[in-house]
């Protein structure tokens, strides 16, 4: 591990155990007995519906990724993708950060592409996933009364401006960098040079390779295929979540939270997921457990409860497929994670097939 990413780990994990310990503090009655009661009599089965609409949500991630494709690799099958694209969101449930780069790692040896190609598609794919649960958050946040009684409401508002603001921030310097991508690498990179070379020319690659993966937005079409499929990405997801809720009994309350009040729900978790530990994740479980606990009241106790559930369903249910499809192709996650971070750094030409660690 390079000294950077210790650093980084070494602040993520003080981060995460100070709010695991203002949590402690905070629930000091914690009620063990009462966490047990309310984990009895949930359904199950709408538990298992939920993992079922997180599962077709990432099948609809690879017929976004061929789409991206399309201009420069129209042959490719979507069929080609899915195995690749829940091979790596289970490294990413297992491994934590890393493991998210994965899945354009193993896209590029399929369809024989650059791996800085495939990021560059997973960059844009960020894009209209930060914009897609930022239209959903816009949507429930402005324009459902139901949600203006609860608590801490004009902060929700507050947010919803912020995001609004970042969604147009992002989209902007994408559409900057379809139009003068080069330019700009070019002059990022000579700003750079004088304090630290290797840095300036590294940032330039990065600039580059992502304003060429901008290629693969070239017609109205397409983008509104992309944009289509985001949302109905995230919707299904939302409604995964609101599986979840509705999977507790009636008398624990939980049930009254509906889809407005899980897609509040999903998106905490997505920004609280910006803090991930491998293996055991942090920052999306904390952040809803939060929400769940000061916003809808629901108790400490029933709130750990439907936040590991949570986390279980939309993140880590992934992770038995992905291992026996990497089981099948002979993939190593630790050793393709190697391998990607050190195409992401060095930027050579992909190897013919990952071996397998033995």
């Amino acid at each position: 591990m390079k000294r950077k990413q210790i650093i980084i780990s070494i602040v993520v994990v003080i981060v995460l155990a100070a709010l695991v310990y203002l949590q402690i503090r905070e629930w000091r009655r914690f009620d063990w007995e009462k966490f047990a009661e309310g984990s009895e009599g949930i359904l199950w089965y709408r538990v298992l519906f939920g993992v079922v609409l997180v599962y077709f949500a990432d099948f609809l991630r690879a017929i976004r990724w061929k789409i991206l494709l399309r201009p420069t690799r129209p042959e490719v099958a979507w069929k080609d993708l899915v195995a690749p694209t829940y091979v790596g969101f289970a490294g990413l449930a297992v491994l934590g950060r890393p493991g998210e780069l994965i899945r354009p790692y193993l896209i590029g040896l399929k369809t024989k592409t650059s791996f800085s190609s495939q990021m560059a598609i997973w960059a844009i794919e960020r894009i209209f996933d930060i914009t897609a649960v930022v239209v959903m958050l816009v949507v429930v946040i402005f324009f459902v009364p139901s949600l203006r009684t609860i608590d801490h409401y004009e902060a929700f508002r507050e947010f919803g401006y912020a995001l609004i603001g970042i969604v147009v921030v992002l989209v902007g310097l994408a559409v900057m960098l379809r139009l003068i991508g080069p330019r700009f690498a070019a002059w990022a990179c000579r700003m750079i040079a004088p304090f630290s070379p290797r840095l300036g020319g590294a940032f330039e690659r990065k600039i580059r390779s992502f304003s060429e993966g901008l290629d693969t937005m070239r017609d109205a079409l397409s983008i509104v295929e992309v944009t289509a499929i985001s949302m109905i990405i995230w919707i299904l997801v939302a409604f995964a979540y609101r599986e979840v809720t509705h999977a507790y009994p009636v008398d624990t309350g939980i049930p009254a939270l509906d889809l407005p009040q899980v897609v509040l729900l999903m998106g905490a978790s997505v920004v609280g997921g910006v803090l991930q530990l491998p293996v055991v994740g942090g920052g999306a479980q904390l952040a809803t457990i939060a929400l769940l606990n000061n916003v809808f009241d629901t108790g400490p106790e029933l709130a750990v409860s439907c936040g590991i559930l949570f986390w279980l369903v939309t993140f880590m249910s992934i992770t038995p497929v992905g291992l026996v499809l990497a089981h099948f192709e002979h993939l190593s996650l630790r050793k393709i994670t190697r391998e990607s971070e050190s195409l992401e750094e060095n930027g050579p030409s992909l190897p013919a097939y990952p071996p397998a660690e033995r």
